[in-house]
């Protein structure tokens, strides 16, 4: 009996979303394993590091990697894990475009560190410690492996053959591509499998109308009608700017997008492509006889009601974007 193809799959700077999408794959998860060797998972299997050392080059039929890049273990890996496999996929938000942990590339690597072991006020740590380099016991040492300077994704690193979307991919997306892979008939190089082409704002079924917006709402302040438009109703919905093919659950459940699936297919920056879709819609009123100055009071005034633009618009995608929030070393 030949020997099945081998299956990795690769937890970086990633919350773990990603791993329990795989699980949610139910019992497909069973026809995986049927035709595939789910050989390594940290967070499921037991699989050592050595092991994979020991592997020849491209014995691994596919990685799905999951996480940002955001210490120098996590750059290490995705070396060896794009060594060993024969297709390394850019698995989720976090590896596609930075997700959530990128957005600490708006500071410094020691600000971060500072903010989270000193200035935080429930950290007790009056001698100012930050947990770094080899810690000895009698039992062995401890090393705790470097953060990079800022956080980076996946394809930054090394070669990325495809990307998944999502925070997490849904699980029948990911159904899709294993059954793609499994069939040969392989997209070019390079591409986005496992999602659409178009906006969420196409999978949403809600009425949408002429969008003329005069402020926007907090998602607390108000119960919106569950069957129009949530971006017309004042809240920031991210649907507009962001890929199709999840199927729209957030809008379904009356949540605004977020925008996890990235930007659509042809933008290069989901930020960008929101900031230009506000701009077309805002409503600051009729301006006929109003100074420069009172407009731009308007416009202020109006742009107040975004409480966050950063982790609003570049919330999965700051390391991808034209910003990448530049900041610190490598």
């Amino acid at each position: 009996m030949p020997e099945k193809p081998k299956l990795a799959v690769y937890w970086a700077a990633s919350c773990g979303g990603c791993e329990i999408a795989v699980v949610n794959l139910h019992e497909k998860i069973l026809d995986v394993d049927a035709v595939m060797d789910f050989m390594f998972c940290p967070c499921l299997m037991d699989t050592k590091k050595k092991d994979i050392l020991a592997l020849p080059d491209g014995a691994i039929a596919v990685t799905l990697f999951n996480g940002a890049l955001r210490t120098e273990e996590n750059v290490e890996m995705a070396h060896l894990l794009r060594s060993k496999s024969q297709i390394l996929i850019a698995f989720g938000s976090c590896a596609k475009g930075g997700c959530i942990p990128a957005l600490a590339n708006f500071t410094t690597k020691d600000e971060l560190l500072n903010a989270v072991y000193i200035d935080s006020p429930s950290v007790d740590n009056p001698a100012a410690i930050i947990p770094s380099g080899t810690t000895s016991f009698p039992e062995g040492d401890i090393h705790l492996t470097g953060l990079l300077g800022r956080v980076k994704h996946l394809a930054q690193e090394v070669e990325v053959d495809y990307y998944i979307p999502g925070c997490p991919p849904e699980p029948h997306q990911i159904w899709n591509v294993i059954e793609t892979i499994l069939s040969g008939n392989l997209p070019p190089k390079g591409s986005t499998v496992g999602c659409g082409t178009l906006t969420v704002c196409d999978d949403c079924l809600r009425t949408k109308e002429e969008k003329r917006i005069t402020a926007f709402r907090r998602n607390y302040e108000f119960y919106p009608d569950p069957k129009a438009c949530l971006l017309e109703q004042g809240l920031l919905c991210m649907g507009i700017a962001t890929r199709s093919g999840c199927g729209a659950p957030c809008t379904k459940a009356n949540m605004p997008c977020t925008g996890c699936y990235g930007a659509p297919e042809g933008i290069r920056d989901q930020g960008a492509k929101m900031v230009a879709a506000l701009g077309s819609v805002m409503d600051i009123g009729d301006t006929t006889g109003l100074s420069e100055e009172a407009i731009a009071c308007r416009v202020a005034d109006f742009l107040k009601t975004i409480p966050d633009y950063a982790g609003l618009f570049y919330k999965y995608t700051l390391a991808s974007s034209t910003l990448g929030g530049r900041v610190g070393g490598n």
